[in-house]
């Protein structure tokens, strides 16, 4: 099983930017579907975005409707770890953003996490007015 770690949140001001990574640290995320969720305070989980890649160099993306234009998922084989690049941020961007890994399902629809998939405690962003 994958156990992932978030990294790369913080505070930043509305309207500024920051990539958050997802690694792994015994196996390698390269050629697995990844995916992010978030969870605002009172709020339920969302689905933000997920990755997939496989070992025939195919990749396919999914970004969540409300969010296209300002955040990108992506990934640099070799580098074992999935991005979010995350633009103009919104106060209601504020989070916790988990990374866990998924079973992608087609361009248009969010991943499903695996039933057994292991989250870890995320990185929190906090967008400031």
């Amino acid at each position: 099983q994958l156990r992932l770690v978030e990294s790369g949140g913080g505070l930043v001001q509305a309207g500024g930017s920051l990539r958050l990574s997802c690694s792994a640290s015994k196996l390698s995320v390269d050629y697995s579907t990844i995916a992010w969720f978030r969870q605002a305070p009172g709020k339920e989980r969302e689905g933000v975005a997920c990755s997939y890649s496989d070992y025939s160099s195919n990749s396919r993306t999914y970004i969540a409707d409300s969010l296209k234009g300002r955040f990108t998922i992506s990934r640099v084989i070799g580098n074992n770890t999935v991005y979010l690049q995350m633009n103009n941020l919104k106060r209601e961007d504020t989070g916790v953003y988990f990374c866990v890994h998924s079973r992608f399902q087609s361009p248009q629809r969010m991943c499903d996490p695996y039933e057994n998939a292991i989250w870890g405690q995320g990185t929190q962003v906090t967008v400031s007015s």
